[in-house]
């Protein structure tokens, strides 16, 4: 309840850390008018609200001329920075809209540090106040269009910290016309309607509907004496040829409020002037020490942040270059999966084709074989049937030879039986004969007759003077030598013959089609298998008729064999039937 002014003031700047304690106070409202808490005096004392709570704002009350030269404090940088800010989007300063645009991006980067494409997205400034609604109703343009221009600007701040942000922009708003001014409502002797401005370089006299562009301006060292009374305010310029300018305010208070804010204006232009004081030398060695510190500490953070980046897109392009890998291992992998699964089926197809090769190099040695086969069968059963030719013209030649020689012998045959015909005829009465001698008496006895011949022996001897027919042994002899050389020439033809046959039979016995044998060719290889007798008569018997208007017979000799097993051939020929075995 005993706190002054001071007391206040000096616990929020303790709370804040603010060394730079001239440029701020605490300012309240009285009855729509702004007023600053006074030092020496009581808080309760000054005409502040008595309901609770009672409300001061902590603002910039001097604003310096060179905020880079005369700002110390980080936190003092900030503050300005902060009210400075509040008041252009207020619109309370006004500042072009390119200019706007500029500080939005300085804002911005004092915000957000730098910019970072993954991180800063469009759509992330739409809930940020960052321009004036004059400049953003000015323009037909949407808001993604300014955020677009605004982040163009953010993107070219890379790299500067929140306080190097925060100086640039007050560096640019300090050169605005209405930055740091204090405009306030006056008349002249006139009566005409003014505009006092009150900042750091002095008083300034606006028309009401210009406030960017002084009529006249009192720079502070060429102000001799400011003094006010009721609500008279004097303004005594250094040069007496100039006349005092003397306005009028509308209340008292105003007139107090302008009284202290040149005051303070005043003295700090004079105080840039001179040597600064040893707190403030303190403060400024501090804060150049500071800046040199976080100089270091962000050069070694840019230094960290470089490297963490290389550090990340070598980690990226490690990651990058693992996962390609990884994926051509896995390509690799699948490759050589698909590779031996090709190599399997070119295995196993390469065995088929071996296989397949084996199987056709065989078929087509078989099918060789088959073909020689084939050209020796081919050229065998020309041969054969050339050979078979040649044996029917023999046999047929053999035959005629055979049926002209049996011809030959049926007449030889037939002379025999007539001369054994006139033989006996001639023993007949030669017996006869005998008998009759022998019956005479007269004749001496005789030798005993000798037993009579077979009648089927020629050769026989008659002994007796009166035999008129006497049949040589030499004659038999050679009949009998003659016939026996016939008999052996036959054999010798017959066997001759019937090796021919086999033979025949054996050559044709590969050609014969098993299929198209009929019922009597089974029968007679069946009865061949079993066999039979050799006689005249059941060779007969077995010969089946081959016609029924037409019976064969065999007429064999009685030398004649029959071979069990043996295929005897009938060859019929004109008037002619001939057997050979």
């Amino acid at each position: 309840m005993k706190w002054k002014g001071k007391d206040l003031f000096d616990l929020v700047c303790r709370t804040l850390g603010l060394r730079e304690t001239w440029f701020f106070g605490l300012q309240y409202t009285i009855k729509d008018t702004v007023a600053w808490l006074k030092m020496d005096k009581k808080v309760l004392d000054h005409d502040v609200s008595k309901e609770e709570p009672v409300t001061f704002h902590f603002l910039a009350k001097f604003y310096p001329e060179n905020a880079e030269e005369e700002l110390v404090q980080e936190i003092t940088q900030h503050l300005f920075f902060l009210q400075v800010k509040k008041q252009i989007l207020d619109e309370k300063i006004y500042c072009p809209p390119e200019a706007s645009v500029l500080l939005a991006s300085y804002a911005v980067q004092a915000k957000y540090g730098d910019y970072d494409p993954s991180v800063h997205k469009r759509g992330f400034l739409a809930q940020e106040e960052l321009l004036p609604k004059r400049v953003i109703n000015l323009y037909q343009m949407t808001p993604e269009m300014w955020e677009e221009r605004i982040t163009a600007w953010y993107a070219e701040h890379r790299g500067r910290a929140r306080d190097e942000a925060e100086m640039e922009y007050l560096k640019i708003a300090q050169d605005l016309e209405m930055y740091g001014v204090n405009y306030f409502a006056i008349r002249n002797k006139k009566g005409t309607e003014l505009l006092l401005g009150v900042d750091a370089l002095g008083l300034h006299i606006y028309d009401p509907e210009n406030r960017l562009t002084p009529k006249i301006s009192f720079p502070w060292n060429e102000i001799r004496n400011i003094s006010y009374s009721d609500k008279e305010f004097t303004i005594k310029p250094l040069d007496k040829k100039i006349d005092v300018f003397k306005f009028n305010s509308s209340k008292l208070r105003v007139n107090k409020l302008i009284l202290q804010l040149c005051i303070g204006n005043h003295d700090l232009f004079m105080r840039r002037r001179k040597a600064d004081s040893l707190e403030v030398q303190q403060m400024k060695a501090q804060a150049r020490e500071e800046k040199a510190r976080k100089q270091m500490e962000r050069q070694r953070l840019a230094r960290e942040k470089q490297m963490r980046e290389e550090a990340e897109r070598t980690r990226d392009e490690l990651e990058r270059r693992l996962l390609q890998m990884k994926e051509e291992a896995t390509m690799a992998n699948e490759a050589l999966m698909r590779s031996e699964e090709t190599a399997d089926l070119l295995a196993e197809k390469a065995q088929i084709t071996e296989e397949e090769a084996k199987l056709l190099a065989q078929k087509a040695a078989e099918a060789e074989q088959e073909m020689q086969r084939i050209k020796a069968t081919a050229i065998r059963t020309e041969e054969e049937k050339r050979l078979m030719e040649q044996k029917v013209l023999e046999a047929e030649v053999l035959a005629l030879k055979m049926a002209e020689e049996s011809e030959r012998r049926a007449k030889e045959a037939d002379q025999l039986k007539q001369d054994l015909q006139e033989a006996r005829e001639a023993e007949r009465r030669a017996k006869q004969k005998l008998l009759e001698i022998t019956t005479k008496p007269t004749y001496p006895p005789m030798n005993p007759i000798p037993a009579p011949l077979p009648p089927d022996i020629p050769s026989f001897n008659l002994i007796g003077d009166s035999l008129s027919f006497d049949f040589k042994d030499t004659d038999m002899k050679r009949l009998s030598m003659e016939i026996e050389k016939e008999k052996v020439e036959y054999m010798e033809k017959s066997k001759h013959l019937q090796e021919q046959l086999n033979e025949l039979k054996t050559e044709i016995e590969a050609l014969k089609l098993k299929e198209r044998e009929t019922a009597l060719d089974i029968l007679h290889n069946e009865n061949s298998d079993r066999g039979g007798t050799s006689s005249k008569h059941n060779t007969i018997k077995k010969v089946p008729t081959s016609s029924p208007r037409q019976k064969t017979y065999l007429h064999l000799s009685p030398q004649s064999r029959l071979f069990p097993g043996t295929l005897y051939v009938v060859m019929v020929l004109p008037s002619v039937i001939l057997t050979h075995a």
